[in-house]
């Protein structure tokens, strides 16, 4: 078997590199921007609390630590879920070696006063300096 070879022209080798195909980079480009289109707002999920409402608006400032209580009066710290008992040492855990010692407790407003007055006087045990209570603005009634 021979093989015969035919020498390749310069116009053979320019047309087949020149140009780019841009449709694959646009369709993987639009599958990207659905994609975090779609998951951006599940990441801003917080934990369901129904807050107090309030004429007068609370907000946290940026250097002290927010706690969320859950009605099922499960404690958040930072986002991970945590109990009564071990509230004394994750909040020393937190505070270890801070100037400012601030605390905002978002809690439900379904719970038991009692239960939110362990939350604040453990908090004091700790060395918490201002305790803040986080609530909602009212809604606007409807007018008929």
């Amino acid at each position: 078997m021979a093989f015969k070879f035919r020498p390749i022209t310069k116009r053979e080798i320019g047309t087949s590199l020149s140009e780019i195909n841009v449709t694959p980079l646009v369709d993987v480009m639009l599958v990207l921007l659905v994609i975090f289109m779609v998951t951006a707002p599940m990441l801003k999920m917080g934990i369901g609390v129904n807050l107090p409402q309030a004429e007068t608006q609370s907000a946290p400032a940026e250097e002290g630590l927010t706690l969320t209580v859950t009605p099922d009066r499960y404690i958040h710290i930072e986002g991970q879920p945590t109990n009564i008992f071990l509230l004394e040492t994750r909040l020393r855990q937190f505070f270890f070696r801070k100037e400012k010692k601030v605390l905002f407790i978002q809690a439900d407003e379904n719970l038991n006063y009692g239960y939110i007055i362990q939350i604040m006087d453990i908090a004091k045990k700790v060395g918490v300096e201002v305790i803040g209570l986080l609530t909602e603005p009212p809604k606007p009634e409807k007018k008929r």
